[in-house]
């Protein structure tokens, strides 16, 4: 039995190794003395080079899963100059370790504090229920771009992303949230479709895409339009500043509690948050900046200042509820107001109640490494 014990234990010893040592093979065939000393201390815009053998996890991802999603966002990103001819190399391959070590440097990500963790959140595509009119149980409109929204870069909408409307013969800051809630005739919002519940309508704002499903059985899918300017502010904020909520405890489901409780305080609440989010339909599912299908725990949400859309983003961070590791790569395809600064991603968990429970949940330490084309 010992013996059995022992030619198991070594079995695995040589195996791991093998696995290793075949990883590393691979680095060093396609390296091109990339990963030389001089080069792996260089510190550029905030990253630095290190090899792929270092970044926890990599090699033991589903690399070839990662390949396929890098491909379908390539029907996008290839327009950018960087990408155009990685994007081309990645058709004629299905081997994900060859293509990624043979054709990227990675760079790891650190802050203007010289720290390499930061933080990662979670979103979800959620589901609302609504109909294509107004009735007593759906009153919530989801509301198109409005018409009389403009865009110009004229002095006073300086800070309000260039978003704004005509009164009179002046260019102004587009309306708050509350200024467009307390206006429902207004005649130049038109709805996609009335829901029946406020928050979930905000919720769907904060994730900028989603389904709702008609009084007729019919799904409707809803994408991101625009949005009227204002800078967005977080109510998850005021709930841990006001110690009605801790800061490890605050989660989408938290949230909605509390809001439930004190129904008079809802609009106000809400209203902290002056950013207001437009809808277009879609023929299809969660679509991200990069105007491409987000594809569940394979796509992020960037600051683009940081991580140009397109790029493959290994991320190492936890699951929120199990604590159990998540190292993948992914790319980045979309944005979001509340994702900024350099060490900063919302993990993508896909659609349904499942993806709600850990989405709402998720707020984790982690680390990025930004995959950059070598040629």
């Amino acid at each position: 039995m010992k013996n059995l014990i022992f030619l198991s234990s070594l079995i695995f010893l040589i195996t791991a190794c093998s696995k290793k040592d075949e990883n590393i093979s691979i680095e060093k065939k396609y390296s091109q003395n990339s990963l030389e000393s001089k080069y792996e201390k260089e510190i550029l815009n905030k990253m630095q080079i290190v090899p792929f053998s270092q970044i926890k996890g990599f090699f033991d991802d589903d690399l070839n899963h990662a390949l396929e999603v890098f491909k379908k966002d390539c029907q996008k990103s290839q327009r950018y100059e960087e990408l155009k001819n990685v994007c081309q190399k990645a058709q004629h391959t299905n081997d994900g370790a060859m293509f990624f070590v043979s054709n990227f440097q990675a760079y790891k990500l650190y802050d203007n504090n010289s720290n390499d963790e930061g933080m990662i959140t979670g979103y979800y595509e959620p589901l609302l229920y609504g109909s294509l009119k107004k009735t007593q149980r759906y009153k919530y409109p989801v509301y198109k771009i409005p018409k009389d929204l403009v865009l110009s870069n004229t002095n006073s909408l300086q800070g309000y992303k260039n978003i704004g409307k005509k009164v009179g013969k002046k260019i102004v800051p587009y309306d708050t949230r509350a200024s467009i809630e307390k206006n429902p005739n207004n005649k130049n919002l038109e709805a996609i479709a009335y829901v029946d519940d406020k928050i979930d309508l905000f919720f769907l704002q904060v994730q900028g895409s989603g389904k709702i499903q008609l009084d007729t059985g019919e799904i409707l899918n809803v994408g991101y339009a625009g949005q009227n300017g204002r800078e967005y502010k977080s109510i998850g904020r005021y709930f841990i500043d006001n110690e009605i909520i801790s800061k490890e405890e605050i989660s989408v489901q938290a949230i909605k509690e509390e809001l439930l409780k004190n129904p008079s305080k809802i609009d106000d609440i809400l209203n902290i948050n002056e950013s207001y989010v437009f809808f277009k339909v879609a023929d299809q599912g969660a679509t991200g900046a990069l105007n491409t299908v987000l594809t569940p725990k394979r796509n992020i949400a960037v600051d683009r200042t940081y991580i140009p859309l397109g790029m493959p983003v290994f991320l190492n961070t936890q699951n929120p509820i199990s604590k159990e590791p998540i190292n993948k790569l992914t790319v980045a395809a979309d944005v979001g107001g509340a994702i900024k600064g350099e060490i900063r991603a919302d993990f993508f968990w896909g659609f349904g109640p499942e993806a709600l429970n850990y989405a709402g949940r998720m707020k984790e330490k982690g680390k990025l490494y930004v995959l950059k084309p070598k040629y």
